[in-house]
């Protein structure tokens, strides 16, 4: 997959099939979107492309520092290679840029930079300044500039509507078989292993801590959850705790997962940690003791999930 960066694109594309949007998640109702493109590519001997933005245009125009990506960059990018996409233009998302019209859009990048052949988009996107054009005036343009536009309707799971907010509403509560089936994928965090205050080694359950490698990216909800952990190319079970560890009164969040069959030193370098299923919440015990037989409890809850299920080399997102 080619991936361009900047306000130009350096080279002509052939018949292009275009999307526009931010596609945080790249959930289900994004790959729907993407097959469609790849599709109508086929027929017209064309390619795909996909713009979207270096940053999220609420943290540009509203000042959501506190907002909570699905996706790191990178994992976007990676996704959207995974779902078959040719081209990616990555475009500066400025205050000034989000002051264009959704004409001076279309006419400026998507007709003149891009030479769209056909442009998607989904059932909820919105356009041009404000996000106030409409799909008729979309329909205005294409006739004027002589592209075929088509639009996406909502993808439904288990009667929910796809999209990346009813995703974050469903990591916040913990739902992480909610989430997981809106994505398509297991939802991951990834980061650096740390070293802990060596508690769970003590116990018999030692843990790898987590600090993840971008503060904008969301974590689920406090608990503790099955989950798979990718470390250079393998995948080990494991089960995995988020939250502040009230039986020794810490005060700070954590990742930690307890990585089964695995006796390696691995601080400072880099898993991911894939969500499977939540267990149960996290609350405090009576001591260390405690504790441990609830752990014990948790594997064993943990193991039955996964049955004779392999995870070796299985694949993933990211």
């Amino acid at each position: 997959m080619n991936v361009y960066q900047g306000s130009n694109l350096p080279r002509t594309l052939s018949n292009p099939v275009v999307t526009v949007g931010t596609f945080d998640g790249v959930h289900k109702g994004h790959q729907a979107l993407f097959e469609r493109m790849k599709e109508l590519a086929f027929r017209c001997d064309g390619e795909t492309l996909v713009i979207t933005f270096n940053t999220h245009p609420r943290i540009v125009l509203n000042h959501r520092h506190d907002l909570r990506m699905l996706n790191t960059f990178e994992e976007k990018i990676r996704l959207i290679k995974k779902a078959g996409i040719e081209n990616v233009w990555v475009l500066p998302f400025t205050r000034s840029f989000a002051e264009m019209s959704a004409s001076g859009f279309v006419s400026e990048y998507l007709s003149g930079k891009a030479g769209v052949r056909h442009f998607i988009v989904g059932y909820d996107h919105t356009f041009g300044k404000g996000g106030k054009a409409s799909f008729d005036e979309l329909k205005q343009l294409s006739y004027k500039m002589g592209f075929g536009l088509e639009k996406i309707e909502a993808v439904l799971v288990d009667g929910i509507t796809v999209g990346s907010t009813s995703i974050r509403e469903a990591l916040a509560m913990g739902e992480i078989l909610r989430a997981n089936k809106l994505l398509g994928y297991h939802y991951s965090l990834s980061g650096r292993i740390v070293r802990g205050n060596q508690i769970g080694k003590l116990i018999g359950y030692p843990t790898a801590n987590l600090a993840p490698t971008d503060p904008h990216k969301l974590i689920p909800s406090t608990g503790v959850y099955a989950c798979i952990a990718d470390w250079k190319g393998r995948s080990f079970k494991g089960m995995a705790n988020i939250g502040y560890r009230p039986t020794i009164d810490a005060n700070r969040l954590t990742i930690e997962a307890n990585i089964f069959n695995f006796d390696r030193e691995i601080y400072n370098d880099y898993i991911t940690i894939r969500f499977v299923e939540r267990i149960r919440d996290e609350r405090r015990f009576g001591g260390l003791q405690q504790l441990k037989g609830q752990l014990g409890l948790d594997k064993e809850k943990v193991m039955k999930l996964f049955g004779e299920q392999s995870v070796e080399g299985q694949s993933h997102a990211e």
